[in-house]
């Protein structure tokens, strides 16, 4: 498949210049708006500046509700159009039906637990928030059904890629081999440095030799190691049936270009904010 993998564009909401990644192979379906935020274009101040749209930080609560108003007019829709994940790190998959729509902005979530969602319901704004973690973006073509996922170290290890496109070939009837696949801005493994417990993690998911060979997992400092979660994540995804033409990433670091993206490793104090991964099923 011969085009870009990545583009940015700005558009205007709320009186304000917005800048987003966004996926040529996934919106000329014409299924689906798919976008990463960046940093600008949104009220937030200090460690937290501009479009800040994690929601358990010491933004102001307005400020957040404004950034959202913001993101989600970018994409056409309203704050009352987002369906927000509550990410512990699992590998839960929420399903998402009109019922949903507004909870985690104008109305509460009555659901914990959750990294990944998925739906076939048109105008609903699925939301995830990152900061170095990998976003994982899917549309099914065939059965007009989306998911999105958030994939830290763990999920990643508990293989959240393949978890998310079991749940929609349950739901939908999904063929993995027919989806189209994004994954979005992470952290580089030129800067992920992890321990030898969570090395032991990856070398249990996909075999030591496989970690190695596939780059998965790199030499660092002593006994410590540097993941690769991009291609960790790309494995999975491949591995689950996803085809290789069919799978997109951007290549951008979050650490690398933390004036762009909220990254967590590379603020000291850990004061930051929330860049989200977004996507909407057009009508």
């Amino acid at each position: 498949m011969d085009q870009m993998e990545y583009q940015m564009k700005t558009v205007t909401a709320r009186g304000h210049e917005v800048p987003l990644v966004t996926f040529p192979m996934l919106e000329e379906t014409g299924l689906v708006r798919a976008v990463f935020t960046t940093r600008q274009g949104g009220v937030s101040e200090g460690p937290y500046a501009a479009l800040n749209l994690g929601l358990g930080n010491e933004d102001t609560e307005e400020n957040k509700r404004e950034n959202y108003r913001i993101a989600a007019e970018a994409l056409g829709c309203t704050e009352a159009d987002v369906v927000l994940s509550q990410q512990t790190h699992t590998t839960n998959v929420r399903v998402v039906t009109e019922e949903d729509r507004g909870k985690g902005t104008v109305r509460e979530r009555n659901y914990k637990d959750v990294d990944a969602l998925v739906t076939d319901v048109p105008g609903l704004l699925l939301v995830t928030l990152h900061a170095d973690c990998t976003p994982l973006y899917f549309v099914d073509p065939e059965h007009r059904a989306i998911g999105l996922a958030h994939s830290g170290w763990r999920g990643t290890a508990d293989r959240m890629g393949e978890c998310t496109l079991r749940v929609m070939k349950e739901t939908y009837g999904t063929d993995p081999a027919k989806v189209l696949a994004a994954i979005g801005p992470v952290i580089s493994v030129r800067h992920y440095e992890i321990g030898p417990e969570v090395a032991a993690e990856f070398e249990k998911t996909f075999g030591e030799e496989v970690c190695r060979q596939k780059g998965i997992l790199l030499p660092g400092r002593g006994d410590r190691s540097m993941l690769d979660l991009e291609r960790a994540n790309r494995l999975v995804l491949l591995q689950a049936g996803i085809l290789p033409e069919h799978l997109v990433s951007t290549g951008l670091c979050t650490f690398e270009h933390a004036d762009q993206f909220f990254s967590h490793r590379a603020v000291a104090g850990g004061k930051r904010g929330n860049c989200a991964a977004i996507m909407c099923l057009n009508g």
